[in-house]
């Protein structure tokens, strides 16, 4: 018995130990010879990206004057890039008024049944152009807080798989609304006939290029539905403060929207995005949304976060994590940071934050996360 108990204590203790290495929660020695060897991306920079790492081939970005890329000095220059931004996508100076095309009260989905302090989900329906068409869960509270949270989802389609984010805000009150990114969860994939490429199934973002004209762009799909659903919710239910909290894809989208729509109080993006001139290789280019010219020469990201950012008690908070196994697992965040909050001091309010979180190995909310947004809202 003996000559079986040690060896399996000893494989167990070897196998725990490589797990926490794995995880990013175990750091005694060797971690760091582990860490050195193992997580490194394909440019061979540490995922623990800063300045004292900098090597020969990457040394050109901190050549970049940050402060000069962001074309911004008042107020005005924030309200005309909002219009600019507004009319490239929708052709008019406004968001879009109207209310959704449906609204199924009480839908019923079985996989959020046993929630705690839930009312009723209704479905929201939002058609658009081309076919195109949001599916929405706007998951009502039987106490209300008079707060809206909106999860956004990104690549990996249904917002189920943040099902502990929605839970944790609906026990505390908050309204919560469900969204993904075009094409994806129970959105429409649409078949395009285009007269010059034939039948065409829309099903992954690089194609939506293919619908882009001089009078029409369809960057819109990723916001409308957005603007749509606040369009009925916040009058219906009384909201005061809306919460945008987005992963991945949906990261991308938290720091572009409320540069656009104002009602949003505060923005969360988890793995969202860099700058353009911090995507090191052809992989951090990702979908064809990162990087439409025409959009960004209106504002680029250094300016989505300063205008995400500006307004009373508004806030943008980004979260990236260090063994994050998709994307922006770095922390280059630290070379625009202080442009950002210095330009924000100059403009007199806003808020801008950036935290790197070491605590879990994966491509979704940590529970560390889940708090640093939660205490933040809390304390709105």
């Amino acid at each position: 018995m003996i000559e079986i108990l040690i060896p399996a204590i000893i494989l167990s203790l070897i196998g725990g130990f490589f797990y926490g290495v794995y995880v990013g929660n175990f750091k005694s020695a060797p971690f760091k010879q582990i860490e050195k060897f193992y997580f490194r991306n394909k440019k061979g920079i540490t995922y623990n990206y800063n300045r004292s790492e900098s090597k020969e081939e990457v040394k050109h970005i901190y050549d970049n004057d940050v402060n000069s890329l962001i074309r911004i000095n008042n107020e005005n220059d924030i309200t005309e890039k909002r219009q600019k931004l507004i009319h490239y996508l929708w052709g008019s100076n406004e968001l879009p008024k109207r209310m959704p095309d449906k609204i199924e009260n009480n839908f019923k989905d079985s996989r959020y049944s046993n929630l705690k302090n839930l009312k009723q989900i209704n479905r929201l329906t939002i058609d658009m152009e081309h076919q195109m068409k949001s599916i929405i869960y706007f998951f009502e509270p039987n106490e209300k807080n008079g707060k809206l949270v909106i999860y956004h989802e990104g690549h990996g389609g249904d917002w189920i798989r943040e099902i502990d984010t929605i839970r944790h805000f609906l026990s505390k009150g908050y309204c919560v609304l469900g969204i993904a990114m075009p094409l994806l969860a129970f959105n429409e994939n649409p078949v395009i006939d285009f007269p010059e490429f034939g039948k065409i199934k829309l099903e992954f973002h690089n194609q939506l290029h293919l619908l882009e004209t001089d009078e029409f762009h369809p960057l819109k799909f990723y916001f409308e539905p957005i603007a749509v659903a606040l369009n009925y919710i916040i009058d219906e239910f009384n909201i005061e403060r809306t919460y945008l909290v987005g992963l991945s894809g949906g990261g991308w989208t938290t720091i572009i929207y409320p540069a656009l729509d104002e009602r949003i109080s505060h923005g969360y993006s988890i793995a969202g995005a860099n700058p353009i001139f911090l995507r090191l290789d052809e992989t951090d280019y990702y979908d064809y949304e990162h990087t439409v010219p025409e959009f960004y020469r209106i504002a680029n990201y250094e300016e989505f976060y300063v205008m995400s950012s500006f307004g009373e008690k508004r806030k943008l908070v980004q979260i990236f994590n260090k063994w994050d196994t998709c994307c922006f697992s770095n922390d280059l965040y630290k070379i625009y940071e202080a442009d950002i909050k210095k330009k924000l001091t100059s403009l007199g309010k806003g808020t801008f934050e950036n935290y790197f979180d070491d605590t879990y190995r994966g491509h979704k909310i940590s529970k560390f996360g889940l708090k640093i947004i939660s205490d933040s809202i809390e304390s709105d």
